[in-house]
């Protein structure tokens, strides 16, 4: 067990202070995100959409 506890320790050491592992990766899917809720429906899903009611 020790050697897996000294490994956390090693990658919590290398990465720069102030930042989560996850925050590149954060960024980037909120970025998508962004772009995705920004764009308009396409007229053929808005008519796929239409026949389901």
């Amino acid at each position: 067990m020790v050697p897996n506890a000294k490994r956390k320790v090693e990658r919590k050491a290398a990465r720069p202070k102030g930042t989560a592992p996850d925050s590149s990766v954060g960024q980037a899917l909120r970025s998508v995100y962004e772009k995705a809720v920004g764009e308009e429906i396409p007229q053929e899903m808005l008519d796929l959409l239409g026949k389901l009611k």
